[in-house]
């Protein structure tokens, strides 16, 4: 091998090493998982992890119910991604989402009277906006107070959660079911055929279009950070604040349009569940949305790249797809969430495993630099 090959070895060892990180944090979360079902029931634990893995793609209505869960946790995922390009954790995705969500339910029923065209996209941008200015407030109080952002996001989690309670039994209240009103039909995403096509007999899926504006969103987020002026500055400012202010840039306004578009992204991905033709209403109850936490695990197994949560988010949702045939082998339902929460456990480690990856392929070029200069 010449010295030129060695190079490139090493050089493309340190560009897979994100890859590589995800996968191995993917892996032995797996292992962990499956000792957790030997542990718990030894005789279907075989079977039962071969179900975890296998299931989401057992036929096309599962595949159909993957691409359903992952659209809100892709969303949710980008939020969380995009403020750390800031250096920013964005905890507070649940809130935002339970906003947009709100907004998104609140202009369907009470519009109801304007034609599917109109009414979809109006309260998708309702969504957004709420999102928005809910994100922006811990990007406020950042970037004039310096008030950590997760001590402010975590606040405004339980703030949006009691706000959205109490508006929606003033506003869309189904007192029958403790739930909001039922969206109007043609307030939902176009579902373009895909319930029809990931179905078995006459059971659909509950696919809908939401996929492909999560798919595009994470695309254009990428473009954003990547190549646009607004993406550059952003990201100066997560590498080193007083760096970018030195350079001109101001942190103080990148701080908290970075927020406002998490807090969109979270608020969109709220619009995009709860208009997705699946009957699913928001329950009047004092708990987060758990699709908002759902995020960041998202994220950090996408190691914050955008195109990266797609995918991410596809497998935490094969996963939960997988995890509810579990049941069959008398697994309680929460036996998944265990293997989910070890794996974003791991994915956490994600970062650490990047870095140890790195440090390998550093020393291994050093060596070869320092080998190269004795000769």
């Amino acid at each position: 091998m010449t010295e030129l090959e060695k190079k490139k070895g090493i050089a493309g060892l340190l560009d897979m090493s994100s890859a590589l990180s995800s996968f191995a944090a993917i892996a032995v979360g797996l292992v962990v998982g499956f000792v957790v079902l030997l542990i718990s029931n030894p005789g279907n634990a075989v079977a039962g992890f071969l179900t975890l893995l296998s299931s989401g793609l057992g036929d096309l209505k599962s595949t159909g119910q993957v691409l359903y869960y992952a659209t809100p946790i892709i969303m949710t995922g980008l939020s969380v991604a995009f403020a750390s390009k800031t250096g920013l954790f964005n905890i507070g995705a649940s809130g935002q989402f339970i906003l947009g969500a709100y907004c998104a339910i609140l202009v369907s029923v009470k519009l109801a009277f304007l034609p599917g065209w109109m009414l979809c996209p109006l309260a998708i941008v309702a969504a957004v906006a709420a999102g928005a200015v809910w994100g922006a407030i811990p990007g406020l109080l950042k970037a004039w107070r310096n008030v950590n952002e997760v001590i402010a996001c975590i606040m405004m989690n339980y703030i949006g959660m009691y706000l959205v309670n109490y508006l929606i039994i003033q506003t869309v209240y189904d007192q029958r079911r403790n739930i909001t009103l039922a969206v109007p039909r043609h307030a939902n995403v176009p579902t373009l055929g895909l319930d029809q096509l990931f179905r078995v007999g006459n059971s659909p899926s509950s696919a809908n279009g939401g996929i492909f504006i999560a798919i595009i969103g994470a695309i254009l987020i990428y473009i954003v950070l990547e190549k646009t002026t607004f993406g550059f500055e952003i990201k100066a400012c997560g590498y080193n604040k007083d760096a970018a202010e030195y350079a001109g840039i101001n942190s103080s306004r990148g701080i908290i349009m970075a927020m406002a578009v998490a807090g969109a992204l979270a608020g969109l991905g709220g619009a995009l569940l709860f208009l997705s033709g699946a009957g699913k209403g928001i329950d009047v109850v004092d708990t987060l949305a758990q699709e908002g936490f759902n995020g960041i695990p998202v994220a950090l197994l996408a190691l914050n790249n955008p195109i990266g949560v797609i995918f991410s988010g596809l497998f935490i949702a094969y996963l939960t797809v997988g995890g509810f045939n579990m049941q069959l082998y008398n697994y309680a339902p929460q036996a998944v969430e265990i293997i989910v929460s070890i794996i974003i456990y791991f994915s956490a480690a994600a970062l650490l495993i990047k870095g140890f990856i790195q440090k390998i392929g550093k020393r291994g070029k050093e060596a070869e630099e320092k080998g190269g200069g004795d000769e």
